[in-house]
């Protein structure tokens, strides 16, 4: 089960009944299957004091996963900073909804067992991210 939950922020306008199918089709390709999935979506002071107090990190970021994971069935937490996807969307020249989309599957992807520590993982992960993004068949945008 895939939940979607917001605090201190709006829910983003995405459709989550096609945003939880996509995701059990990436989960798929990968061999994984999905047990419960919480999507926190929150602003930045969330994600600051998410990031300090788990994992001991003071500053911003886009995402934090909480890996609960048994075997191949997924489950975890997935922080996301409103906030922060709307800051690097203008960075990088990026529609949201777009950034956002790539953020989600990001989750997903370090929930299967990729990592983005060294450029060469960074750089398999962006792969990843962009095969995910090319299979979903309409934007999550509502």
């Amino acid at each position: 089960m895939i939940s979607y939950f917001t605090e201190n922020c709006g829910k983003p306008a995405i459709c989550t009944k096609r945003c939880s199918a996509w995701i059990k089709d990436i989960a798929s390709k990968h061999g994984k299957t999905i047990g419960e999935i919480a999507y926190v979506f929150c602003d930045d002071a969330k994600i600051l004091e998410v990031n300090r107090q788990y994992l001991g990190h003071d500053y911003y970021t886009d995402i934090i996963t909480f890996d609960y994971c048994e075997d191949d069935k997924l489950s975890g937490d997935i922080f996301i900073s409103l906030d922060t996807v709307k800051s690097n969307s203008a960075t990088y020249g990026t529609d949201y909804y777009d950034e956002l989309t790539r953020v989600i599957i990001h989750g997903i992807l370090h929930l299967c067992g990729y990592k983005d520590k060294s450029d060469d993982e960074s750089r398999a992960m962006r792969a990843l991210e962009d095969a995910a993004i090319a299979a979903l068949p309409k934007p999550l945008k509502k």
